[in-house]
Formats: C-alpha cells, structure tokens, sequence
C-alpha cells in the first residue's frame, strides 16, 4: 500500500493528537479519582476513554477533509451538517466512556466505575477545544496555525523563501458560461485538487487570491530534489486523474499558468481584528509579474533562472531559456526559463 504526503501528514496529525489528549486524560482522571478508587486506575482509564473518543474524532475530522462520501457532508445545510456532526460526537463519547468502563471491568477485575458528570463535560469540552483547533487550520492551513500559536511571527523576520503562483485559465470565461454558483464550485474543487498537489510537494498553501493559489516553501526545503519544479506538473496530473468528474459536472478540465521565484522575504503577523501571516518584499512581486508574463509568451510554467540554478531539474522536465525579463522596480532585468515535461 502507498503512502501519499497528505496520508503521512495525516497519520502524524493523528498521533499528536492520540498522545497529547491520552496524557490530558490522565491527568484529568487522576486528579478527579473518586474516593473509593486509585488514582493510576483512574488515570489509566482517562489514557483509554480518549483513544476511545479523541482517535475517532480525529479520523472523522480528518476524513471530511478527503474526497469521499464524508466530503459530501460539506455541502449539506449549515444546520444540517452540524447536527449530524453533534450526534457524532455526542454518540462516540457516551459510547466510548461506558465501553471503557466495561472492557476495563471485565479484563481487570475491577468493579465497573460510574462515568461521572465531570468525565462526561471534560469529554465534550475536549472535544469542542479540538474540533475548533481542526477548524481553524481549514481556515488558516495547519502551519500558519502552528505559526499562529507559537508566535513564530510576532516580530517580523527575514526569510529565504520559494513561491509558486498557479492561475486558473480563461476564469472570467468559464464564470460566464457556468454561472457564478457553479464557478465557485469549480473553483472549489480547482483549490482541493491545488492543495492535494501542494501536500504531495511539501508545499505550504499560503492563500487563495480570486482564481489564483499561492505555494509556499522554505528555501532549503524547496531546493532539496527540485521538488517544488515538480509541483506544478503534480497538480496537471492530479487534475487530469479527476478529469472525468470535471468534464461530467462541468463540462470542461480546468488549466492554469504557474510561476516560481525564491529570494527574501519579510514574514509577519499582520492586521488586529483579523491577523494573519504576511509576506512583504520583491521577490513576491516578481514571481507575480512571472506569472503576468507566462500569459503574455503563451507558456504554462516559468521559472526564474535564480530558482532554476539552485534547484536543479527534477527528472523528466526540461528547461527551456527565454530571453530575459523587464520587471518594473529592478535595475536588472530578470533571467526566465519555461519548464515543460519531457515526454516518455
């Protein structure tokens, strides 16, 4: 069985979150042990009552996230949706407390402890706590989170970074002809199809601006194998494997542009009533000025040759020089190259 990036990433979320809620749980079961009971039995079946609870909850959250029947549930009425998630959840705790209890009794020998009011609201506040944490990194990307509440970004710092624009083709075209409704879905499923592709190449989505999605990478991330060359080339074959969903639903396969561009950046924390990561500098706007001049030469990917020569090509894709660019802003004018596949 292989394993993507995105089922990597996954399994590694899953075991945080088994071991952080096991040891809450403990700590929890043994300072509230009933008088008649040890405090390690108590402990112990905090450590058991949250692989009950907190793993399965996980695995849904998680799953809601993938293409599958789950996913679906999205797309029910916000009320809808969230009573089915509520009855999930309120039937996975009372179930996973008194399940524990009993397996507990009848392999220890120990007479059955009651599940108290407190195990019952300790459970649901853990659980609300976790499910505001997963819905959060939907909307901000598990790293930002994590950058978010590390205060990484606090004060601004100086970063070596990569960046891949990627750009829907003929967007305002398609808006028309689909209606503003089924663009958006299009457009939707275009970004989910984006971020499959980004996972697979270590690449961080930093937003989505209109009908465009920005990569991300540290730099010596970005440069190890040439994998964020690859990346954009992941995504045309992500894409093309859900081509038939597309042309059914849609009656057309998105295309899109792309642009990569390395050099420093400014990151920051940025805004008060809504605060998010920003990155501030030149090399940005190149790579957004790249991406303005991939339609103008009619080419799908190009690249900076600074990028290029730390990189290195990936096997399978072949570099093509193009004459130098004119960037408003810089006194050099900017060396390119468009990356195509190299067919089999």
């Amino acid at each position: 069985m292989t394993f993507t990036r995105r089922d990597r990433r996954d399994w590694r979320i899953l075991r945080w979150v088994t071991i952080t809620s096991a040891v809450i749980s403990a700590c929890f079961g043994y300072l509230v042990t009933p008088l008649e009971s040890s405090p390690w039995v108590s402990a112990l079946l905090g450590i058991l009552s949250s692989l009950m609870i907190a793993t399965p909850i996980a695995l849904f959250e998680l799953r809601l996230a993938r293409p599958g029947p789950l996913r679906r549930l999205r797309r029910l009425p916000l009320v809808v949706y969230l009573a089915v998630k509520i009855l999930f959840y309120v039937v996975v705790i009372l179930v996973g407390l008194l399940l524990v209890r009993l397996l507990f009794s009848a392999v220890a020998g120990v007479p059955i402890q009651p599940v108290l009011a407190s195990s019952v609201i300790f459970a649901i506040g853990m659980t609300v706590f976790g499910i505001t944490l997963f819905e959060m990194a939907g909307l901000l990307g598990f790293g930002t989170l994590k950058n978010l509440l590390t205060g990484r970004y606090v004060q601004p710092r100086r970063e070596q970074m990569a960046f891949l624009l990627i750009d829907m083709k003929d967007s305002t075209g398609l808006a028309e002809r689909l209606g503003a409704i089924r663009f958006h879905e299009l457009l939707n499923e275009f970004f989910r199809d984006i971020a499959d592709a980004a996972l697979e190449c270590g690449a961080e989505i930093h937003k989505y601006v209109g009908d465009e999605a920005i990569l991300t990478w540290p730099d010596d991330r970005a440069l190890a194998n040439g994998g964020c060359l690859s990346c954009p080339f992941v995504a045309r074959d992500v894409i093309a494997s859900n081509s038939e969903h597309y042309r059914k639903r849609y009656g057309v396969v998105p295309q899109f542009r792309a642009a990569l561009h390395r050099g420093e950046i400014v990151a920051g924390e940025i805004g008060d009533v809504r605060r998010e990561i920003a990155y501030i500098g030149d090399t940005l706007n190149v790579a957004a000025r790249l991406l303005d001049a991939a339609k103008t030469l009619g080419r799908d990917v190009l690249v900076s040759t600074d990028l290029l020569e730390h990189a290195g090509l990936p096997p399978g894709i072949r570099a093509e020089p193009l004459p130098t660019l004119t960037v408003r802003g810089r006194e050099a004018p900017l060396e390119i190259a468009a990356l195509k596949r190299i067919s089999a």
